[in-house]
């Protein structure tokens, strides 16, 4: 796999790993941050995960990119010595009428009902690549290759909070509301990002997620208990 390191300012390399967006890419990316936070290298302040790098912050009166780069590169296709533990959380998630308004049309589009488009997409669990576009949004993958669809032609201006939406080869969770272009299929009343919490957002780069379906009724009961502080949710710890 071909790796490239690119500066990002005067503090922080970016160390690239191929094109693709795929399970395999996203390994090598996390096996590096938790190599590097195993070396504690000086002057390395904060690593940050994306689809196909990683972001590796520094302290410029401390250390820099000759430095850096030789140093990262000797960690370069270490694997752990054990089996990486992540967090395997267990969404719930309603399907039903108002809360999954492009259901039914993308129950067309991929030739399936709406039942088990829902079935479908809640069977696999689903790996968290990223936290990116609003503040603890996810990017979950891989979606099940029969309900992979491009992006709505018309965006909209407001897309609810907790909504649970797919394109492409992924899911996601919109944790604020914002516009969006997604197919939006199901909502979640649970919170995945609050300032108060620590850390603030629910999901990490390196999770795992199961969607579980819940009626509205359940749903508006979660809904009040979360918004009163009366309501969390638990991960599980599981050696991926």
């Amino acid at each position: 796999m071909k790796v490239r390191f690119l500066s990002a300012g005067d503090c922080g390399l970016v160390v690239e790993f191929g094109e693709r967006v795929d399970r395999a890419v996203s390994e090598e990316v996390l096996n590096l941050q938790a190599s590097l936070a195993a070396a504690a290298i000086a002057g390395v302040t904060e690593t940050l995960p994306t689809f196909r790098s990683l972001f590796v912050e520094y302290d410029p009166l401390v250390t820099g990119r000759r430095e850096l780069e030789p140093a990262i590169g000797a960690l370069l296709g270490r694997r752990p010595k054990a089996r990486r533990m992540a967090t395997l959380w267990r969404i719930p998630i309603c399907y039903d009428g108002a809360f999954a308004p492009d259901l039914e049309e993308v129950a067309r589009r991929v030739g399936l009902s709406p039942e088990e488009v829902a079935r479908r997409h809640r069977t696999l669990p689903y790996h968290v690549y990223m936290i990116g576009f609003l503040p603890g949004f996810p990017y979950l993958g891989d979606l099940p290759a029969e309900l992979a669809l491009p992006r709505r032609a018309d965006p909209r201006q407001k897309v609810a909070a907790g909504s649970v939406a797919i394109a492409t080869t992924l899911t996601a969770i919109y944790t604020f509301e914002s516009p969006g272009g997604w197919h939006i299929i199901g909502r979640t009343p649970v919170t995945l990002f609050d300032p108060s919490r620590s850390p603030p957002a629910l999901l990490a780069p390196g999770d795992a997620v199961r969607f579980e379906a819940i009626d509205p009724a359940l749903f508006a009961q979660i809904r009040e208990k979360s918004e009163k502080g009366g309501y969390a949710i638990a991960g599980e710890r599981v050696a991926l």
